[in-house]
């Protein structure tokens, strides 16, 4: 009975499985966050964080300007390049929104059991260009916070003069991190939304192999993981 609404209904099926697909990713999501509150060693991520946190306290202790700044410089670097791409990859979908008939012939021949309609791939892009303007502003309000961190980290810090903590310095370098870390989220996902123009299947099918592949990626070597709680010191090991 629920084929046979699908059939009648094809646009209730992109429908079904975008909002399933949808909810896959926002709970990976959410199950990341929950084992990184419980184990900060749980994902890349959250090492990543300890070690900024490390870093900025050395750099600011020890007196690293040079250090700093080239650090920084390559971590600007990287989320400008890919905030231009995102905005590259941003044009060539509006270029396609005026191709759509030669989409509907070619790219949907493979589409069974969705629905070929022409709004139906206006609304697939419009999601896809969404996707990628997230993508952009995160990288671009990653860029701004690496920056303003090259003048927090380079404050006075010494027994006569503390005008920034470490602390704060580090707070802001993790925010900047974790908004990188959200773009490339929007890079992720925008592959089974790009699959979704072949078919709904294939968006849903193309999630679970996207979130798979971003478990891999996220989750920490099992040896990095035990050398951290090797070393770990009590007090010491929580995420600020």
């Amino acid at each position: 009975m629920i084929l046979f609404d699908f059939t009648d209904y094809p646009h209730l099926l992109d429908v079904f499985c975008f909002l399933l697909s949808s909810m896959l990713f926002l709970g990976y999501l959410a199950f990341i966050k929950i084992m990184v509150a419980r184990n900060p060693a749980y994902t890349v991520q959250g090492i990543t964080t300890l070690a900024r946190t490390a870093w900025v306290r050395n750099v600011m202790e020890e007196g690293k300007d040079i250090l700093a700044v080239q650090t920084l410089r390559n971590s600007t670097m990287a989320a400008t390049f890919l905030a231009s791409t995102a905005i590259l990859l941003t044009v060539g979908v509006l270029t396609l929104t005026g191709q759509g008939e030669k989409m509907r012939l070619t790219w949907q021949a493979l589409n069974f059991m969705g629905s070929t309609h022409q709004s139906m791939l206006a609304v697939k892009l419009i999601i896809l260009l969404l996707d990628l303007f997230a993508a952009f502003f995160f990288f671009s309000s990653s860029v701004r916070l690496y920056n303003h961190v090259g003048y927090m980290i380079n404050a006075p810090y010494n027994k006569r003069e503390k005008v920034m903590s470490p602390g704060i310095v580090a707070a802001t370098l993790n925010r900047a991190g974790h908004h990188y870390s959200l773009g490339m989220r929007g890079f992720y996902s925008m592959v089974p939304l790009v699959f979704w123009i072949f078919g709904p299947i294939m968006l849903l099918l193309m999630t679970i192999v996207m979130l798979l592949i971003l478990f891999r990626l996220d989750r920490t070597p099992k040896a990095l993981e035990e050398d951290y709680h090797a070393h770990c010191e009590v007090g010491h090991c929580d995420i600020k």
